[in-house]
């Protein structure tokens, strides 16, 4: 499907779904801005959800043992496969940093022998 621009009003309830729709997935978040540099704050760790709490004005990514909040975004691209599978997603808040937010889905193991 390819990378697409949310408008504002969408962004609570397309995260909500996104949250309850990708199961199992593993997520490394990555900031981006001229004064910080590329920093990696989580690294394929277990994403427990992802929300827009429009009181607040913040996006949450809850991942295992991090908690990232995006303050007063401005921005929502987000990356989808054919099958509307989210790949990623860019956050811009409103000094211009991007926070992106790469997914996959866990590595298969077969079941102990």
């Amino acid at each position: 499907m390819g990378t697409r621009t949310l408008e504002l009003e969408a962004w609570g309830a397309y995260l909500d779904r996104v949250s309850r729709a990708l199961g199992a997935r593993l997520a490394e978040v990555e900031v981006a801005a001229l004064d910080l540099g590329d920093q990696v704050e989580g690294n394929w760790i277990p994403l427990q959800g992802i929300a827009y709490d429009r009181r607040d004005d913040l996006v949450e990514v809850a991942l295992e043992g991090v908690d990232h909040r995006v303050r007063h975004p401005r921005e929502l691209h987000v990356e989808e496969d054919p099958a509307e599978t989210v790949r990623s997603m860019e956050i811009v808040d409103a000094e211009g940093r991007r926070h992106i937010l790469r997914l996959k889905a866990p590595l298969a193991l077969p079941p102990p022998a």
